[in-house]
């Protein structure tokens, strides 16, 4: 299914600015801050073990307003799903109060093997047909390394010409590429902005993804102001309470530039109860927003 040009800019857009209404209101959920920056999750631990239905039940329990679903996990949405099961899976979040954001992959495109760079490639296509199938808006995606016996500038050409080929391909159905600030030495932000000096693919975009690297020198705010030309609506965060990344003040710099995309938790603890915990992570979320110290 083709899309025209036009449809794809105003849906991708859309999808860059969080603009989509929402039928339901901020009373009810408390995820929707006053800036429009929305709090979501990561099933990458939490909800790994959830079925679609209970993971909608959990989300909206929990407040949680979106999720990016990632791949081998028991809910299961997986480009062997039938043209109707991918309808049903559309339905059950259309019938939710949560947005089904978009797919967490592991795709990458560093491997100096022709063969290994064109099943990626390959792959990755196939699951944006998935994402437009399912209602979704987009596909992480990452680079993992830069490989020691190639030249730097080879690999990040490859990765950015590789991040186009998909990025051409998802315009036809209306999606982001999302690309993770991941992997050795290519989660370092100078070289992320090396590989985007190379994309032109109006839809890839990046995710950040709330690295140690990122206070390296510059520092914090000289590397978001290195790269944010490109950010789309997805931001990966951790536990808000755990750790020394300081995140008031990277909602304070989201919040500068008028972010109106997703904060999504990709949480690694292992809680007894994770509906209770996200609630938490969401009132951490709500206080980081309206620029108070966590309580």
């Amino acid at each position: 299914m083709n899309h025209s040009r036009r449809s794809f800019i105003e849906k991708s857009f859309a999808a860059g600015l969080g603009l989509a209404a929402l039928p339901f209101s901020q009373d009810a959920f408390g995820s929707i801050s006053a800036s429009g920056m929305k709090f979501g999750l990561v099933t990458y631990q939490w909800g790994k073990d959830w079925d679609l239905p209970v993971l909608l039940k959990n989300c909206e329990a929990a407040g949680i307003l979106g999720v990016e679903l990632r791949t081998a996990h028991a809910h299961k949405v997986e480009v062997n799903l039938s043209a109707l099961e991918r309808a049903e899976v559309k339905k059950q979040f259309a019938d939710s109060p949560v947005t089904c954001v978009g797919y967490g992959s592991n795709f990458e495109y560093h491997s100096p093997n022709r063969e290994e760079l064109r099943k990626n490639i390959e792959q990755t296509n196939a699951y944006i047909k998935l994402c437009h199938d399912i209602g979704a808006t987009g596909i992480k995606v990452k680079p993992n390394t830069l490989p020691k016996d190639v030249a730097e500038e080879v690999t990040i050409a490859q990765i950015a010409a590789s991040l186009n080929e998909v990025g051409k391909y998802g315009q036809d159905y209306g999606q982001l590429i999302r690309v993770e600030v991941h992997g050795n030495l290519t989660q370092n932000l100078p070289n992320m902005k090396r590989i985007f000096d190379q994309v032109t693919a109006p839809n890839v975009k990046i995710c950040w993804n709330s690295n140690d690297e990122d206070l390296l020198p510059p520092g914090l705010m000289g590397n978001f102001n290195m790269v944010k030309e490109w950010f789309g609506d997805t931001v990966h965060v951790r536990e808000l309470n755990l750790g020394e990344y300081p995140y008031g003040e990277l909602f304070t710099l989201f919040q500068k530039i008028n972010y109106e995309g997703w904060i999504l938790l990709e949480a690694r603890t292992e809680p007894s109860d994770i509906v209770l915990a996200l609630k938490q992570q969401l009132d951490y979320f709500n206080q980081l927003m309206a620029g108070k110290a966590l309580s």
